[in-house]
C-alpha cells in the first residue's frame, strides 16, 4: 500500500520545512546563526568580565534573556501568515474574449470594500490567486503571505501577520539588551575608577573587555534602536514597511488606520489568527471536470493529457449531433460515397462530379477538448448539382 503523502512532502514554496511539517523556515534560515552568534557573544563577554562583578550591587535576573531567545524562535519558526496557492485559477471569474472568441480571460485586478473604502487587490500568477488585501509575493520565499512587512534577512524569514509581534518584540528586546548591557560597562568603569582612585586610562587598561562591549553595543544599539522607533511608528499608523516604501498611502488615505491606540491594540494585543496551511494534513486529490485553457494545443491527441474543457461542449455536441444525421441520411441513399481525407475531415458527395467552378461548400466546426483539436469537416452537398427529395 503507497503511503499517502502529506502536504510538506509536495510544498511548492522555498521553505524549509523541518520536523515532518512542525517547524517551517525561510530558505535563509542559516542567518538565524549568525543573528545569534552577534548577539550571544557579546552577551558571554559580557556575562564573564563585567556582570561577575556587578552581582554584589545587582541582583542576576535571566527573564531578559529568556525573553529575548523566545522572541527569536517564535519569529524564526513561526507561519508568517502564507496563503496556500490554487492548483488551477479561479475558474468562476473568466469571461469571453469578444475580439477572441476561442480565448478565456478574467481581470488582474479586483477591487473589495474595506471601512466603506475600495481596497484593489492583484492576481497572483504563481499562487493562481487574487491576494487578500495587503498580501504580497514574497520572492525569497515563493510565497504569499497576508500582511506582508517584509523578508528580514537577519532572521531568514518572512515577516507578516502572524509573526509580525514577535519580531517587533525581538528588536526591541534587543535594543533593550544594548543599552543594558552599555550602561552595566560603564558603571563598571565607573566603579572601578572611584575604588582605586584610578584614571579612565587605567580603568580601560584594567577591564578592556568592558570597553569593547561599550563599544560594540555602542554601534548596534543605533541599528537595532532605530528599526524599533521604525516599526512603532508604522504600528501607531497601521502600516507595513512594503506599504510605506511604497508610499501607498502618499495619495489615498489609509482605509486600515483606527487610530494610534486601537491600531497598536490590533497589531500587538489581538488573538493570532489560525494558519491557513495545515503541513501535516494528507494531500487532497483533486478531481477537477473542467480547466480553462489560455491557448489552443498544437501537440497530438495521444502526447497531451485529457482535460475536457467546459466552454466548448455545446458546439462539440452540436458537431457531433449533426454528423450523426450525416451518417444516418447516408444509409438511406444508394448513391452516396463516404471517404475520410488526408487531412481527416470527413465528406460525402453526391452523384454528381463538381467542376472547378462548382466546389463543395464545407461546414467545419472547431471543438476544443482540453489537449485535443477537432475539425469536424462536414459536407452538405453541391450546390451546382441536383439533390434528392430525401437530402432536402
Amino acid at each position: 500500500m503507497v503511503k499517502p503523502l502529506k502536504v510538506y512532502q509536495v510544498w511548492k514554496g522555498n521553505n524549509i520545512i523541518w520536523c515532518g511539517g512542525r517547524l517551517i523556515f525561510g530558505p535563509d534560515a542559516k542567518a538565524t546563526l549568525l543573528s545569534f552568534a552577534l548577539i550571544a557573544t557579546p552577551v558571554v563577554v559580557f556575562c564573564v568580565f563585567v556582570a561577575k562583578h556587578l552581582i554584589h550591587i545587582f541582583p542576576a535576573y535571566n527573564a531578559g534573556y529568556a525573553i529575548l531567545v523566545v522572541t527569536v524562535a517564535l519569529t524564526v519558526h513561526v507561519n508568517p501568515g502564507i496563503v496556500p496557492r490554487n492548483s488551477h485559477p479561479p475558474v468562476e471569474e473568466f469571461s469571453h474574449d469578444a475580439s477572441a472568441p476561442h480565448t478565456l480571460q478574467f481581470p488582474r485586478i479586483k477591487e473589495f470594500m474595506v471601512n466603506g473604502l475600495p481596497v484593489r487587490v492583484k492576481y497572483c500568477e504563481t499562487c493562481m490567486l487574487y491576494r487578500p488585501p495587503r498580501c504580497s509575493h514574497c520572492s525569497k520565499c515563493d510565497n504569499c503571505v497576508e500582511r506582508f512587512d517584509h523578508h528580514c534577512p537577519w532572521v531568514g524569514q518572512c515577516i507578516g501577520q502572524r509573526n509580525y509581534r514577535y519580531f517587533f518584540w525581538f528588536v526591541a528586546s534587543a535594543a533593550v539588551l544594548c543599552f543594558y548591557v552599555f550602561s552595566m560597562c560603564a558603571l563598571y568603569i565607573s566603579l572601578l575608577m572611584n575604588k582605586g582612585h584610578h584614571s579612565v586610562v587605567e580603568a580601560i587598561k584594567i577591564s578592556p573587555a568592558s570597553v569593547a562591549v561599550m563599544a560594540y553595543c555602542f554601534i548596534c544599539f543605533w541599528f537595532v534602536g532605530g528599526l524599533t522607533g521604525f516599526h512603532s511608528y508604522l504600528i501607531a499608523n497601521n502600516k507595513t514597511t512594503y506599504e510605506n516604501l511604497k508610499y501607498k498611502y502618499s495619495n489615498q488615505p489609509n482605509v486600515f488606520d483606527l487610530g494610534c491606540i486601537h491600531n497598536c491594540f490590533e497589531v500587538l494585543c489581538t488573538k493570532r489568527k489560525p494558519s491557513r496551511i495545515n503541513l501535516r494534513a494528507i494531500v487532497q486529490e483533486e478531481h477537477v471536470a473542467s480547466q480553462p485553457r489560455f491557448s489552443r494545443s498544437s501537440a497530438p491527441e495521444d502526447e497531451t493529457p485529457h482535460r475536457p474543457r467546459a466552454k466548448v461542449e455545446d458546439d462539440l455536441e452540436m458537431g457531433l449531433d449533426i454528423l450523426k444525421t450525416v451518417r444516418r441520411r447516408s444509409d438511406e441513399l444508394s448513391d452516396e460515397e463516404f471517404g475520410t481525407g488526408s487531412n481527416g475531415a470527413t465528406y460525402h458527395t453526391t452523384g454528381c462530379t463538381p467542376d472547378s467552378d462548382n466546389e463543395i461548400p464545407v461546414i467545419r466546426t472547431m471543438t476544443e477538448s482540453s489537449s485535443e483539436a477537432r475539425d469536424l469537416d462536414i459536407s452538405v452537398g453541391n450546390a451546382a448539382c441536383p439533390s434528392s427529395p430525401e437530402q432536402k
